[in-house]
């Protein structure tokens, strides 16, 4: 379940990155999927603008789509590309046969 607070969180780590390259990966469905480079150009308060780098176009993301692994976003630290959010553990745990 996504949290008002996990919200919050994502928008200042995102607006702390406006101006930095990033990936931006995820599915076009029917096993189609996208990976683009781009630079994070502005944030809202619902919303964040990529300008990809290959067309020169803006695409609109929302906080929603990367909290809920719609896109995963990849930030460029100056070396190397590391997740925005850490990725997601399973936590399906087995029950115990009695």
């Amino acid at each position: 379940m996504i949290c008002k607070e996990d919200i919050a969180n994502l928008k200042t780590d995102i607006i702390e990155k406006v101006g930095q390259k990033i990936i931006v990966k995820g599915s076009l469905g029917r096993s189609k999927a996208f990976e683009k480079e781009g630079t994070i150009e502005k944030a809202y308060p619902n919303i964040f603008v990529v300008k990809y780098d290959e067309n020169a176009r803006n695409v609109t993301y929302s906080y929603t789509d990367v909290l809920t692994r719609t896109v995963e976003v990849d930030v460029f630290d100056g070396s190397s590309y590391s997740p925005l959010i850490p990725p997601a553990v399973d936590t399906k745990t087995k029950k115990a046969a009695l």
